[in-house]
């Protein structure tokens, strides 16, 4: 039987795209030309459609189908997972893509459930093997790639973001379905009281910015004079990251101190943390400052294209391999002056 692929995404506020499901777009592309190019319908739900239908019209898939309605407007599992339904019942695909986001791998497995099929999740790559669609993902703490086949259809599979680069959009004549999807009071129990987010100046994790900085337990540690510069270090990370706009990272064992009754940098968290048991960022580049590059660590860079390492031990880990370019220098000093350059 030959296969048939439904690219599923939300819209924003704004009824444009996010970034993420022009990546997910971009890996059933992939899949299909994989597939001996069998064809995609893309399914969008959200408040409003109809910046993302303008700018999916020619991106070469068979049609758009669409769940606009004003309670689409906030993420709520009822809602997104009876418009995803609606949705996914009319095109009848045997494999259903979609990107990771929040709200979409919030309702994946429920989706998958309905629709009496199987879902896999945190895709990073996605391609047919002897024409039949393969998936890869990671497992054990990031540490263990396994390759994902299923004979169950349909297949719901959620992308990560970054693992593929986003597809191109451009205007065009796709034909577009327009789904009528009947919400009731069951469906709307629960509502969006409103959003808490800290000020610009306080976000440190920025999932596009171009660098990743990442900090490691020697920032908090005794320096040369023999004493701890903890408020200084607060100083000249948070001023690398306002003029630089980088996203900040932390090792494990700066992670660690928090609840270990150490001194600590205020603004650092476990969200921060990179590696083994931490996040696998994906930026262009990434420098690591005072942390030693242990396997446990380094594993979270791996998707990371370019790695320099600041660190006063010529033998560190990032010296054997793992970094493309080792600083051996104190990163208080070095730092300092990046600082005054920028």
């Amino acid at each position: 039987m030959g296969e048939t692929i439904l690219v599923l995404a939300h819209t924003n506020a704004d009824g444009a795209l996010p970034k993420p499901a022009l990546e997910a777009l971009a890996a059933a592309k992939t899949l299909a030309a994989g597939l001996g190019g069998c064809p995609i319908t893309i399914g969008l739900f959200g408040k409003t459609v109809s910046a993302a239908v303008a700018a999916l019209g020619g991106v070469g898939v068979t049609r758009i189908l669409t769940v606009a309605s004003p309670h689409l407007a906030e993420a709520r599992y009822a809602t997104d997972a009876a418009a995803a339904e609606a949705i996914a019942k009319a095109a009848a695909p045997t494999v259903l893509i979609a990107p990771a986001t929040s709200r979409l791998s919030r309702i994946a497995a429920g989706l998958a459930q309905r629709l009496g099929g199987r879902a896999d999740t945190h895709a990073t790559g996605l391609e047919a093997a002897d024409g039949i669609p393969k998936v890869t993902r990671w497992y054990y703490r990031q540490r263990m790639v396994a390759d994902i086949r299923r004979q169950q259809r349909p297949w719901v599979i959620t992308v990560d973001p970054g693992s593929f680069p986003p597809a191109e959009t451009a205007a065009g004549t796709t034909p577009v379905e327009e789904i009528a999807v009947t919400f009731s009071d069951g469906h709307l129990r629960t509502r969006v009281e409103g959003f808490q987010s800290p000020p610009g100046s306080q976000q440190t994790i920025r999932p596009d910015a171009a660098l990743l900085f990442v900090a490691g337990a020697g920032w908090t540690k005794k320096q040369r004079d023999g004493q701890s510069h903890i408020a200084e270090a607060e100083k000249i990370i948070l001023d690398f990251l306002r003029k630089s706009g980088a996203s900040l990272g932390s090792s494990k064992s700066l992670a660690d101190q928090t609840g270990e009754g150490h001194a600590v940098l205020t603004f650092m968290s476990h969200l921060n943390q990179v590696g083994q048991t931490g996040s696998t960022p994906r930026h262009p580049k990434g420098l690591a400052t005072c942390c030693h590059g242990e396997e446990p660590h380094v594993v979270g860079w791996r998707f990371i294209n370019e790695r320099r390492a600041i660190n006063t031990d010529p033998n560190c880990g990032w010296a054997h391999g793992k970094a493309d370019v080792l600083y051996v220098a104190d990163a208080f000093e070095v730092m300092r002056k990046v600082n005054e350059l920028l």
